[in-house]
């Protein structure tokens, strides 16, 4: 019985940590947040919204500041926002949107970076929450993304061009019916990805390292070294997936963005 109370406490730790509330949570004290309701819509604030808060004013302070502290030789914060905006500018926009085209989406594309990059890496920090860890986060982010997806496609091709150019040409007219159907959801499958893929990764190293700790309490302390250990590496882990999943989410959507706007590609 004491074992499976215990397990039930870790089962509880870890859904209190990844799951979202309407109060933010510092370590013993819950700070209750606003209750907002709007025609029968629930438009509360909770931990993960304060979360995205916090991330946008990071991201606002960050470029602030790296821009008005530009000098001749750039160091310090400077010289490293510098490189991930050359890396994303020669790496990512340029080689899928083109040398002239890749330029233009460098603001939108800087903006997705940093704004999943910030909110990945808060939730690794003490009573931070992962707001990227939840769907409708995700999703949000994935709807943004698949609105300039249709909106470069649409004004690069022109509304009735870009839905034309989904169809591959010279497609047997008695293939049309199969096949823009299959055009249309694959259209829609690119933002599904980009939601399910930042959603799964980001719950999914959380949930890892939750877990290895609730070992402690589960099978006694004697066994803390080796899960502390653990969760210590998965935690140096966390924070490489969490460059690394704002690398690949930016990286796919200059690529969506990309094959709608060069749809003869």
């Amino acid at each position: 019985m004491a074992a499976q109370a215990e397990e039930q406490s870790s089962g509880s730790f870890i859904l209190e940590h990844i799951t979202d509330h309407h109060e933010l949570h510092l370590g013993p004290l819950h700070i209750p947040l606003p209750h907002i309701e709007l025609f029968g819509v629930d438009m509360s604030i909770t931990g993960h919204l304060v979360m995205m808060w916090i991330a946008s004013l990071l991201l606002i302070l960050t470029l602030i500041i790296s821009t008005k502290r530009r000098g001749r030789i750039p160091s310090g914060l400077v010289n490293s926002i510098e490189a991930i905006a050359i890396f994303i500018r020669d790496d990512v926009a340029v080689p899928n949107l083109g040398e002239r085209d890749g330029p233009k989406y460098m603001p939108f594309l800087m903006t997705v970076f940093f704004f999943i990059l910030f909110c990945n890496l808060l939730g690794l920090i003490p009573f931070g929450q992962t707001a990227t860890g939840n769907i409708n986060v995700t999703a949000t982010l994935a709807g943004i993304s698949f609105a300039m997806m249709l909106g470069a496609g649409i004004k690069h091709n022109g509304l009735f061009g870009f839905f034309k150019g989904l169809i591959p040409p010279n497609l047997p007219i008695a293939l049309l019916p199969l096949m823009i159907p299959l055009e249309f959801l694959g259209l829609l499958t690119k933002p599904f990805a980009l939601c399910i893929r930042l959603f799964a990764n980001m719950l999914a190293g959380h949930v890892v390292i939750l877990s290895l700790i609730g070992i402690i309490f589960i099978l006694g302390y004697f066994v803390a070294p080796i899960a502390i250990a653990f969760a210590l590496a998965m935690y140096m882990l966390e924070i490489f997936i969490g460059f690394l999943q704002a690398y690949v989410f930016t990286l796919l959507t200059a690529l969506f963005v990309g094959l709608c706007i060069h749809q003869e590609h």
